[in-house]
């Protein structure tokens, strides 16, 4: 197996996708702050994007839909991080903290 012609294999980007998702969700599963949230969930939107680009390379017939879902995945991720950030900014200014099992006052 030559290293030049790994990017011809479609199970390289599919296990990194793979990779990047469980990474995703660990760090969704595990980080304690607000902001630890929201980077494991752009990186589970990176493995989305990095799935649909690799299926779209290897396996579509138009090479441009998998392209124009990956804008649309990116500008979603984008809205994502600034309504979050403003989320987070707000619960910061009235309860001094980012640590969601201090936000007792938010359950319903």
């Amino acid at each position: 197996m030559n290293l030049l012609y790994l990017h011809d294999r479609p199970g390289i980007y599919l296990v990194l996708a793979a990779c990047l998702l469980a990474i995703g969700i660990f760090g969704l599963l595990r980080r304690r702050t607000l902001i630890g949230m929201l980077i494991s969930g752009e990186i589970i939107f990176a493995a989305a994007s990095l799935n649909v680009m690799a299926v779209n390379r290897f396996f579509a017939p138009d090479p441009t839909a998998g392209q124009i879902f990956v804008l649309f995945i990116m500008g979603l991720a984008a809205a994502e991080v600034a309504i979050a950030l403003s989320i987070i900014i707000a619960v910061y200014r009235n309860y001094r903290s980012i640590a969601p099992q201090e936000l007792t006052e938010l359950k319903g």
